[in-house]
């Protein structure tokens, strides 16, 4: 039996968009579900597009997020003479044949079949050029030229989709494609098929947009003598209005995720339920279970929205339970977490401890977090309770201030801080309101965070009285 392995070829065009990911994920799942190889390739041919770094950011976002390829990383660009005697193959075997056809003729064409509402395509006038002509033309140092394929007359050409099932095209509805372009670089599908050949992989797994492309690529398998390795496309990745996903609706780049703090775990998880059903209930998979419940025959046909709402949902269960497992990975947790707390690094466990149920992904917390560091300034107004009133109020915080004063640091701990405030109320015949919301305010200065027991225990108590005087001071 084949060795069964897979490949992801991103170019280097810039940042890892999310349905990259998603494609380089299934590729990953389904090699190690099957104890095969995981191979990455560097397709750089379009030199216009290099962007310097690209390639490194690339591999080293595919590492944090645990998908570390297999065997030797190829780039496209150190493998020109292959494609090149691909190419002169067919030309030599009359499958394929050089195009002298200039820029501005191929548009004037195009221009033309527009107008008669005809689909556009190369009209072959290059094909049945003489001979003679030819080896002429490709003397001559300024004749710029392309490498074309001879798409056959009257056939039909059929595939097999893992995901899509029997595909089915007319050869009269395909054109000439070019296979070598004027700079000699080959275009996607020669090196595509090229590659995936002597990499030997056995499974093509990628986007649902290279589905127009499977029938000519399966013609190039043929002419060359290639066997054809199975196929399985996916579906596109959507934005919630149903247009293909994009950056003008928001965030599509893993970088920028993993920048504010979305945690791998969460990423992966989110990302393999995009298409992809395990047909059970369960929504949180650790990566280790991915790979053994995975199944491309599971792939959905249709396009799968991505919604960064749930993405919010799996990445807050991942630091939730993190911080609830306190092992290790919360350790890690901690240290990520400092990145976001410039000059109070070594509160970030405190801060992850109070904040942590309440955010999404981790950059939150500097902005939730500034009242520890700095009381805001806030007016007297905010420390009344709209149930309650000044006198209540004056009263309530007081009281607070004098049972917490006499607290010893030992006891200065969330149940009885809680405690200790909530007999105030009973003792004394006042509400939550009366004292709870006054207290929280004056620690925090503000009117939405976490409990008045929390913060205190947070802050401490030599900070906490300091704060309640300043408030007590504000009522007078």
């Amino acid at each position: 039996m084949k060795k069964i392995r897979t490949r992801f070829a991103p170019s280097p065009t810039g940042y890892l968009h999310i349905g990259s990911l998603r494609t380089a994920l299934f590729n990953y799942l389904f090699a190690r579900q099957n104890q095969g190889e995981f191979m990455l390739r560097i397709e750089d041919t379009d030199q216009q597009r290099l962007v310097e770094g690209a390639a490194e950011a690339l591999l080293e976002t595919l590492e944090r997020l645990g998908l570390k390829p297999d065997g030797k990383i190829e780039h496209q660009s150190k493998r020109l003479p292959l494609y090149q005697k691909a190419a002169d193959r067919l030309v030599r075997k009359g499958l394929a044949y050089p195009c002298f056809c200039s820029s501005e003729r191929l548009e004037k064409l195009r221009q033309e079949q527009q107008a008669n509402k005809q689909v556009p395509k190369y009209d072959g006038h290059c094909r049945h050029l003489d001979p003679e002509e030819v080896a002429q033309r490709l003397k001559s140092v300024g004749d710029k030229h392309v490498i074309r394929f001879k798409i056959p007359a009257n056939q039909i050409i059929q595939g097999q989709d893992i995901v899509y099932g029997k595909i089915s095209v007319k050869t009269d509805d395909l054109d000439d494609f070019v296979l070598i372009k004027t700079d000699n670089f080959p275009t996607y599908h020669l090196a595509n098929i090229v590659d995936d050949h002597l990499m030997e992989i056995s499974h093509v797994i990628r986007g649902e947009e290279w589905l127009p492309s499977f029938p000519k690529h399966i013609l190039l398998y043929q002419a060359l003598e290639y066997s054809l390795p199975q196929f399985a496309h996916l579906p596109l990745l959507l934005n919630a209005d149903k247009s293909k996903l994009s950056k003008r609706q928001g965030d599509v780049a893993v970088e920028d995720f993993l920048t504010k703090g979305y945690l791998p775990e969460a990423l992966i998880n989110y990302v393999a339920l995009l298409g992809w059903n395990p047909g059970t209930e369960q929504e949180l998979f650790l990566l280790q279970q991915l790979i053994k419940q995975f199944s491309l025959e599971k792939i959905n046909k249709a396009g799968a929205v991505f919604d960064v709402n749930k993405l919010n949902w799996f990445n807050a269960e991942y630091i939730r339970l993190i911080i609830t497992e306190s092992s290790e990975r919360y350790q890690q947790l901690v240290k990520q977490s400092q990145a976001y707390l410039p000059g109070h690094e070594d509160r970030a466990d405190d801060v992850l401890k109070l904040f942590g149920s309440r955010i999404n992904y981790l950059a939150e917390i500097s902005e939730l977090s500034k009242f520890l560091f700095a009381v805001p300034d806030y007016p007297a107004e905010m420390l009344i309770f709209k149930k309650s009133d000044k006198q209540k109020t004056d009263q309530g915080i007081n009281l607070a201030l004098g049972s917490l004063a006499k607290l010893n640091k030992n006891d200065w701990r969330l149940e009885k801080l809680n405690i200790t405030l909530e007999d105030i109320a009973t003792k004394h015949g006042l509400t939550p309101g009366d004292i709870f919301w006054p207290v929280r305010v004056a620690l925090s200065g503000q009117e939405k965070s976490p409990s008045p027991s929390e913060i205190l225990e947070t802050l401490g108590k030599e900070e906490s009285l300091q704060r309640i005087k300043m408030a007590i001071n504000k009522l007078k």
